[in-house]
């Protein structure tokens, strides 16, 4: 990975892209573009051969805590704020125009 990205291999891709780019455009992007293609060199670059592959950056630590049964709101004094309530259950409207 040496090259540099040039205004033509942009305005390439955006066509193949089906994009419509000005040509600010085409400029701002073959910048920005070059930006990251010089990043990935710079990546490229590092000596990672005692580098272990990961997954993550950070190591991962169980965040679940233990399943307690605690007391929760009263069902019924729930259902009786809800705008609607059916069968011990909130009524919504109907999304997909189906008949409940």
């Amino acid at each position: 990975m040496s090259e540099r990205i040039s205004r033509d291999d942009v305005a390439h891709v955006a066509r193949l892209a089906r994009l419509a780019l000005t040509d600010d455009e085409l400029d701002r992007f073959t910048g920005q573009l070059d930006a990251v293609l010089d990043h990935a060199r710079d990546v490229e670059a590092l000596d990672l051969d005692d580098v272990e592959p990961t997954s993550h950056p950070y190591r991962l630590v169980n965040v679940m805590r233990d399943d307690v049964v605690n007391s929760s709101v009263d069902r019924a004094e729930v259902l009786a704020a809800a705008p609607a309530a059916e069968d011990h259950q909130f009524r919504v409207p109907s999304i997909l125009g189906e008949a409940p």
